[in-house]
């Protein structure tokens, strides 16, 4: 813990919870005690983005009557990524506003004016304890508007922390702080690359950012072995990486199939080209784009729900043939067969697209007739 500016009224202790071991203005430089002789000592938060980041306060009243004191903070930093917590077992609830508006107009623009953070009742010669809380943007680094910024992106911050006595504020007038506490906020990336190196170098604040140029280019390729298998399989595979997938398999891209039909086909074109021209090919392809059952274990065709028929017979032939079964003058129509769907509930069937599905699959010389039937 850093006392700082103590004086006879009251005094304010900063201690961050994360204290790292790499300092910024190269080298290694500790905090506390191993300060630069004859300069205030100052205290270093180091932040991580998407992390929150503890820093405990303690304000103590020397006076020997209570004080109402207000704890005032101003900084080179946006105002959303702070808060006071008075409660220990209250976690910080951070706005939405933190994720919305841009990192780069917040990072580059100054506060011009202190803000109150709390007020504390602080009894004689006693203490009263809070936490500072910073969480900075998850994309501070990766961000559109990082990567676009005009100016060099900002990692160094410096922020006051001024107690002020209640008293005084409400008197009016230029009130002068009781007690001020200066200290460095210091944005960096989470690198674990940096664990391998001897202790030596994990002090040093640039070989930490410089390693974590080469850390966040090679971890992408690295963690993608792990998942090659995932980028291969249609069903998984990024959307960026269909094209590929369906050139290797010679399948042509409808894009009047959504996403996820395409998923399916490609996944089983092999499968579709095995059977293509026969009955069983075009049931398959039907099945894989409506979600209609195959129902192979009903026997009698006119049962399933993707029912494919030849009308072909020898005719009326009298004592075989029944009327309203299996009667067909002229033994039927050849090179013909029926396609009958019986649609789900809620699942409609684009007609249009299935009769295109048929003309793909059939044999060039045949004909066909379709219906859909709706429950």
């Amino acid at each position: 813990m850093v006392p700082v500016l103590t004086s006879k009224s009251a005094s304010l202790q900063i201690s961050p919870m994360q204290i790292s071991a790499a300092t910024s203005q190269g080298g290694s430089r500790m905090l506390g005690s191993e300060a630069i002789e004859g300069s205030q000592p100052q205290s270093e938060i180091v932040v991580y983005p998407g992390e929150l980041c503890r820093v405990a306060l303690e304000i103590k009243n020397w006076e020997s009557q209570p004080q109402y004191l207000t704890l005032k903070l101003n900084g080179t930093f946006p105002l959303e990524w702070c808060q006071v917590q008075t409660d220990a077992e209250t976690a910080p609830q951070f706005g939405t506003a933190l994720e919305q508006n841009s990192v780069e107009q917040k990072s580059n623009t100054a506060m011009k004016a202190a803000i109150d953070l709390v007020t504390l009742d602080v009894a004689a010669k006693k203490s009263k304890h809070a936490d500072l809380w910073f969480l900075i943007p998850e994309d501070f680094f990766e961000g559109q508007d990082a990567l676009q910024g005009s100016k060099e992106k900002q990692l160094d911050f410096r922020g006051c922390l001024s107690i002020y006595a209640s008293q005084s504020l409400s008197q009016g007038s230029s009130p002068h702080a009781i007690q001020e506490s200066d200290f460095e906020l210091n944005v960096r990336p989470r690198s674990s690359y940096t664990d391998f190196l001897p202790i030596v170098y994990q002090e040093v604040d640039y070989i930490h950012r410089f390693i974590k140029i080469f850390e966040q280019a090679f971890d992408p390729v690295v963690n993608s072995f792990g998942s090659m298998w995932a980028h291969l399989d249609p069903l998984t595979a990024p959307q960026a990486l269909l094209p590929f997938l369906a050139h290797w398999v010679d399948w042509p891209i409808d894009v009047q199939l959504d996403l996820t039909h395409q998923r399916r086909l490609i996944r089983r074109a092999v499968e579709i080209y095995r059977c293509r021209g026969t009955r069983k090919g075009l049931r398959f392809y039907l099945h894989l784009y409506t979600g209609l059952p195959l129902d192979e274990q009903i026997d009698r065709e006119e049962d399933k729900l993707i029912c494919i028929t030849e009308p072909l017979g020898q005719g009326c032939v009298f004592g075989l043939a029944y009327v309203g079964e299996d009667a067909v003058i002229g033994g039927g129509k050849p090179y013909h067969f029926d396609v009958r769907l019986r649609a789900q509930p809620n699942s409609p069937i684009d007609e249009q697209l299935v009769r295109r599905i048929i003309d793909q699959e059939k044999p060039a010389f045949c004909s066909y007739s379709l219906r859909i039937e709706t429950d």
